[in-house]
């Protein structure tokens, strides 16, 4: 109940002294998401001014566990052993558990899937992940079933293919054609300095290093290149590197909101068809198809590719129909 000298004080002031175990911003949400009521109705409003007398009751959840748990989730296997798991992972698939994804990512389904052998390998919020995918990028992914693999896959990802054998192969849909048939871009990637759920080519981050080749270019209505079909290969793997250094020399992902924005109009010289397939795809145009590493436990050097899933190869078909 609201003392007397608590009459017409904030909602959230009154709940963060008489609840100091819960921070502000937790309080907050719970009164956006309605866990506060007064007289037996939520008040979503943190600003609301509480009157002497009022009764407030607020329902906490229980706190969510802090390891990730099994789901039983599909996943598409290119191959297993003891030692490492390969999967072809489909678009909207999160990789591990983060804000907002609490479950039905990868994470949860390895659990399910390998059983304890994962348990607490590379953290228990990422058991087994060396490398990650966005989101709504498809493609390889491999994953360590036991320490052993972890700590040589981790070292492979962290050389890249300098001295060892390793190769990340990519295969992107871009805006415009390129000058050249190939190039690299090597630019430090950090993250943008005002939208923090961004990354941005920035003097003094981390290096990264992209090579590039055109497989096929496309032209639009207009008979002028409008798209091109590159071959990307990874020589650093930071995060969104290759969605970032693509926009970087004024190429970006067709179908990406977060860099390529000022590039929807383009979509105007596109055929019918092709504006369909691209409206249709709802997610940045890249595929992981190449993988190439050494198994950690027999050296041998493993190949897999990953042939282009069926939107981009809508995406591929109709920009070819429309030369």
């Amino acid at each position: 109940m609201v003392a007397g000298d608590e009459g017409s004080a904030r909602l959230d002031r009154v709940l963060a002294a008489r609840l100091p175990e819960l921070s502000r911003s937790r309080l907050k949400t719970l009164i956006l998401a309605g866990a506060v009521s007064l007289k037996a109705a939520p008040v979503r409003d943190p600003a609301y001014h509480v009157a002497s007398g009022d009764t407030i009751t607020i329902d906490v959840p229980e706190a969510a566990p802090a390891e990730p748990k099994g789901e039983e989730i599909a996943l598409d296997i290119v191959f297993e052993d003891d030692d490492i798991v390969v999967i072809n992972k489909p678009k909207g698939l999160v990789v591990h558990p983060a804000a907002g994804h609490e479950t039905g990512t990868l994470v949860n389904a390895l659990i399910a899937h390998c059983g304890a052998s994962l348990s607490g390998i590379g953290g228990v919020r990422r058991p087994g992940i060396v490398h990650r995918l966005d989101k709504d990028t498809t493609g390889l992914m491999v994953v360590a079933k036991n320490d052993m693999a972890h700590a040589s896959l981790s070292a492979q990802f962290a050389d890249h293919g300098r001295i060892g054998e390793m190769r990340r192969g990519y295969m992107a849909f871009a805006w415009g054609v390129p000058g050249r048939h190939r190039g690299t871009v090597d630019a430090p990637i950090d993250r943008h300095p005002h939208a923090r759920e961004k990354m941005a080519v920035r003097q003094g981050g981390r290096e990264a290093v992209t090579h590039w080749e055109i497989l096929e270019s496309f032209a639009g209505r207009d008979g002028k290149g409008v798209a091109s079909l590159l071959a990307c290969e990874l020589e650093t793997g930071r995060t969104h590197q290759i969605r970032v250094h693509l926009a970087h020399i004024g190429h970006p992902l067709m179908g990406d909101a977060v860099y390529g924005p000022h590039f929807k109009t383009k979509a105007n010289q596109l055929g019918p068809e092709s504006q369909a397939a691209l409206a249709a795809l709802g997610r940045q145009a890249l595929h992981a198809y190449l993988l190439v590493l050494e198994h950690p436990r027999t050296g041998e050097l493993l190949h897999w590719e990953a042939p282009l899933p069926e939107d981009l190869l809508l995406l591929e078909s109709t920009l070819k129909a429309a030369l």
